[in-house]
């Protein structure tokens, strides 16, 4: 059984390690950056894990687990599926501040384990929450009501997949982020009826202020 102090240790090994990869991608950091960023040898580190594909799926499980939390948090407490709507909004604004484009790709290119965990969370946790998002939506008369929840949520994930893809959305002509964020407001704003537009304009939302500042 681990012991409490090797607990401890790996959990700050696995937050350090993330940040780093969120920031700076997977592929330009060695076992050694992370090492010299926890202030301890690589021997050390390698105690903990044994190779740079084990720290990555480590990270990779970290992330996915706080962001089940803050869904789930975000559709027990949001009184309409507008306000949980702008939440994950809100989610993927404040990730997409910390990410590195390249971050995924190098997942997916150079740790195949941790790429697959990402897929699973995507099509289960992220499509799901929003397929139940449409229908909550349709019901409370938000969104339209002649839209297919399953479909339009998995455009939503495939969207978002897309817009990772340097073929597309090269970063020497878009802004990564705000190419995500005026993407999800055109998504959002296709939901609505006129009742649910009066609504989520009614919040003072990052997402269309990314937008309208863009265009100013």
């Amino acid at each position: 059984m681990m012991s409490q102090a090797t607990h401890m240790m790996t959990a700050k090994v696995v937050s350090v390690a993330e940040d780093l990869f969120m920031r700076l991608g997977v592929r330009s950091i060695t076992m050694d950056e992370v090492a010299r960023t926890l202030s301890i040898s690589k021997k050390t580190l390698y105690q903990y894990f044994e190779n740079k594909d084990q720290l990555v799926s480590a990270t990779m499980i970290s992330h996915i687990e706080r962001e089940e939390k803050a869904f789930k948090r975000i559709h027990d407490s949001s009184r309409n599926a507008i306000e949980e709507i702008h939440g994950l909004a809100e989610i993927m604004r404040k990730n997409l501040g910390q990410l590195n484009p390249s971050t995924l790709f190098d997942i997916q290119r150079f740790h195949p384990n941790a790429w697959e965990k990402f897929l699973n969370f995507k099509d289960k946790c992220i499509q799901g929450h929003t397929a139940d998002n449409i229908v909550r939506g349709v019901i409370e008369g938000y969104y339209r009501p002649d839209i297919d929840a399953n479909i339009l949520a998995r455009l939503r994930v495939e969207q978002v997949s897309l817009m990772f893809k340097p073929t597309v959305f090269s970063s020497t002509d878009f802004d990564f982020k705000q190419v995500q964020l005026e993407v999800l407001d055109h998504f959002i704003h296709g939901l609505l009826t006129n009742k649910g537009r009066k609504l989520y304009e009614k919040f003072p939302q990052e997402v269309q202020h990314a937008v309208k500042n863009k265009t100013l």
